[in-house]
């Protein structure tokens, strides 16, 4: 018997139900239902071998979990304030200003006042006082002089410094000559008012609760609870997914009088707390792994009364003042999504 009859005359037993396939290719099996394209699945019964019936693989079964899925939010109030500049930027950004006004074309002034106005004689007056600087707040400078090159000034002079260049402004902005062309006296001239510090009331007083501190810095909402300093979080429920959670937990622990918004639905950080094991290996206490979104702060305040998570304290940190607060395991789940400023 060829090998193509062979084969034509195993399937044909196959289909036709007989007993034995093949002498060689069919050995120690003693039926082969025809079930190719059924949808009803075989019992046990139906698959057999010369050993007996083959049972079926055991259905997988997964063990309980030792672990509470949690999810919370950072809540963050962004920088207010574009940071102070180094000395070295100063100077910079100085000597820039100064290549500006040697570049530039001179400065017409029938152009930008009419004749015999008090606005031309404002500006006449306070340009002769700078010697004929044009530029507010470059000093004394001759941009068209022979010197105007060697003008570079040393890190950390004084004449580049932002004080030096703000008060160089606010006294431009005094006005010099009244509405009908009079030149006022010194001793009568309004100061302009300064812009507010960089420093607030609640830096000077150390107060971590209010918003208007660190103007500069990334600030983070952080409670306090039964287990220490941390961002708020609770145990994921039935039906809620990440984000759901996240605003639950913001809006019951931290109150609703508060204008949020969460950046996205994606966590940016988590921390993982292992299950507490006894002698025998059973599980005394659950672990957790929580996952922290994101979220911006636009207006309001914290409010912790009456919240169902026992937190009794919240604190407005910026990174490094974080680093003080929470437990080194916490911080290293997190440190990675915070801003440098």
């Amino acid at each position: 018997m060829t090998a193509s009859s062979r084969g034509r005359r195993a399937m044909q037993s196959i289909f036709s139900g007989s007993p034995n396939a093949c002498s060689r290719c069919a050995t120690g099996f003693t039926r082969v239902p025809a079930r190719l394209y059924s949808a009803t699945p075989m019992t046990s019964s139906e698959t057999t071998s010369s050993e007996g019936t083959i049972p079926p693989p055991p259905s997988p079964t997964r063990a309980p979990s030792v672990y509470d899925v949690r999810s919370g939010l950072i809540l963050t109030r962004p920088p207010l304030l574009t940071r102070k500049l180094h000395s070295f930027e100063n100077a910079f950004f100085f000597y820039q200003k100064r290549l500006e006004e040697r570049l530039n074309t001179p400065f017409i002034t029938s152009i930008y006042f009419k004749p015999d106005t008090a606005r031309q004689l404002d500006w006449n007056l306070k340009v002769n006082e700078r010697k004929g600087t044009v530029a507010k707040d470059i000093g004394v400078y001759k941009g068209k002089g022979s010197t105007a090159w060697d003008d570079e000034l040393k890190v950390g002079d004084d004449l580049s410094s932002q004080e030096s260049v703000l008060n160089s402004l606010l006294k431009d902005a005094e006005a010099r000559v009244s509405d009908d062309a009079e030149v006022i006296a010194p001793e009568d001239v309004v100061p302009v008012e300064r812009p507010m510090e960089r420093n607030t009331e609640a830096d000077e007083k150390g107060d971590v609760k209010r918003l208007d501190r660190q103007l500069e810095r990334t600030l983070y909402l952080v409670v306090k609870g039964k287990d220490g300093w941390g961002f708020p979080a609770d145990v994921i429920a039935k039906d809620e997914n990440l984000h759901e959670t996240a605003k639950r937990v913001l809006d019951q622990a931290a109150g609703v009088n508060m204008n949020t918004w969460i950046v996205g639905r994606v966590p940016v950080a988590h921390v993982v707390k292992q299950p507490v094991q006894a002698a025998d290996g059973s599980v005394t206490k659950r672990g957790q792994k929580t996952f922290f979104l994101k979220g911006r702060i636009m207006a309001g305040q914290a409010d912790l009364k009456n919240n169902p998570f026992g937190y009794t304290d919240f604190k407005w940190l910026t990174r490094e003042e974080l680093e003080k607060e929470l437990s080194p395991e916490y911080l290293s789940g997190v440190r990675n999504m915070m801003a440098d400023r």
